[in-house]
């Protein structure tokens, strides 16, 4: 049988990675699949840990030889995609990965790996309170923190295909439902 995959994806600011962050604490058989992006890094993110910087080139020339599980131009030249190696070095430590994908990342992960995989969106309350946590961040400029609402907005119509939702209106809560989710989806 093959491992189980368990795929987190929300609009930015929803917690997605805070709630990420606390199963990898707290669920020693998780491991975490590094995604590989175009972009540079924001603050502290460290290649190899946080993702896998890769040049715009690079990450083409992988795409062509069929080196992602997965992947998507987000924004206009950024890309962002799972490499099928993250998986297969999961698979071999005889863990269980854990995604934080965007949401056609996530639903092509669902789609791959069918009832060996459980699929989580994260989403906030509402669109405002998504807004106030993008500026709480404090690391995102005014026209950014616009883009990423409005791809929140188109984000938001794929919760549907999603095993899972988890509103996040209480971080404490939210966390507690989804660890119960995971354990039991991954012990069973």
């Amino acid at each position: 049988m093959a491992n189980k995959l368990i795929i987190f994806s929300a609009p930015s600011g929803s917690g997605k990675t805070t709630i990420v962050k606390h199963l990898m604490a707290e669920i020693p058989k998780l491991s975490f699949s590094i995604s590989a992006t175009s972009r540079s890094p924001r603050g502290k993110e460290k290649d190899g840990v946080d993702y896998y910087f890769l040049d715009s080139e690079t990450f083409r020339q992988k795409i062509n030889k069929g080196e992602f599980l997965e992947w998507e131009e987000v924004y206009e030249g950024t890309y962002y995609g799972t490499l099928r190696s993250e998986v297969d070095r999961i698979s071999a430590e005889g863990k269980t990965a854990i995604f934080d994908v965007d949401v056609v990342g996530g639903t092509n992960i669902k789609k791959q790996f069918g009832n060996n995989a459980l699929a989580i969106f994260i989403k906030a309350p509402s669109l405002e309170v998504l807004e106030a946590r993008l500026k709480t961040r404090n690391t995102d400029s005014v026209a950014t923190i616009q883009k990423r609402l409005a791809k929140a907005e188109k984000e938001l119509g794929y919760a549907q295909f999603f095993d899972k939702i988890i509103v996040n209106d209480n971080l404490e809560k939210a966390t507690k439902e989804t660890e119960d989710i995971v354990k039991e989806f991954i012990y069973r």
